[in-house]
């Protein structure tokens, strides 16, 4: 199955100069024993011995019996992931699907596993055309990309739509905007905004934040630019 991947910052997401995160490691399916279930929202954790010792494992909310065999499916491992469901931080964490669980199991697996990621859901982000905001720090996303140098650690305005969102990663919320300028042939339509401020996929938004350029935030986590300590107005 295909995994939505991209977004954040240590999650975050990204596209374009807002460099699309690297894809956590795939691996082959992981075969184990259940020692310890954790049902949260959507999601089961899963405590598993495996032939190489033990790792937790992420999963679709389903019903899993302690003491069963399972086999993880479509894996990837994440390190240093912090749970805000179960106040937790794991090392090493593999998320993917429950192998027999269905078709509709194994899609949600993969809309939790982009979530984890760092990923929200893309809007459908062709023909965004979306006028410039008014005052002499508005930029288009296309000269905030192209500008960054000149930029760098300026205050902006941007106004633009939101085509990602995920929220609540390191005490932010991170959006993706797109305007209409720019292009995806060179990655200069998208821009990576951090804000603690709220919104949804398919809003426009102004955005006031301060323009950051080579951004490494570790867990290969790295931007050529992003707004920061954004402002959000609608």
């Amino acid at each position: 199955m295909k995994f939505v991947l991209a977004i954040l910052m240590v999650l975050g997401a990204s596209v374009g100069w807002a460099a699309e995160k690297p894809a956590p490691p795939q691996t082959a399916a992981i075969k184990g024993k259940v020692l310890e279930v954790k049902d949260v929202d959507s999601y089961t954790y899963l405590l598993l011995k495996t032939k190489d010792g033990e790792t937790w494992a992420a999963v679709a909310k389903t019903p899993v019996k302690k003491g069963a065999d399972v086999t993880i499916e479509n894996a990837m491992v994440m390190n240093n992931f912090e749970s805000k469901s179960l106040k937790k931080t794991f090392d090493r964490i593999v998320f993917g699907t429950l192998g027999g669980a269905g078709a509709s199991a194994a899609a949600a697996g993969g809309d939790m596993a982009a979530a984890h990621s760092g990923v929200a859901r893309a809007a459908d982000a062709k023909d965004v055309k979306v006028p410039k905001a008014s005052g002499p720090d508005a930029r288009t996303v296309a000269e905030i990309v192209t500008q960054r140098a000149e930029l760098k650690d300026k205050t902006i305005v941007v106004r633009g739509k939101v085509v990602r969102y995920t929220a609540e990663v390191l005490g932010k919320n991170w959006i993706h905007l797109r305007d209409g300028s720019g292009s995806a042939s060179d990655n200069t339509h998208d821009v990576l905004v951090t804000t603690k401020d709220q919104a949804r996929i398919g809003d426009v938004v102004v955005a006031k934040g301060v323009v950051h350029t080579d951004r490494d935030l570790g867990s290969g986590y790295s931007y050529k630019v992003l707004i920061e300590e954004a402002t959000l107005q609608k």
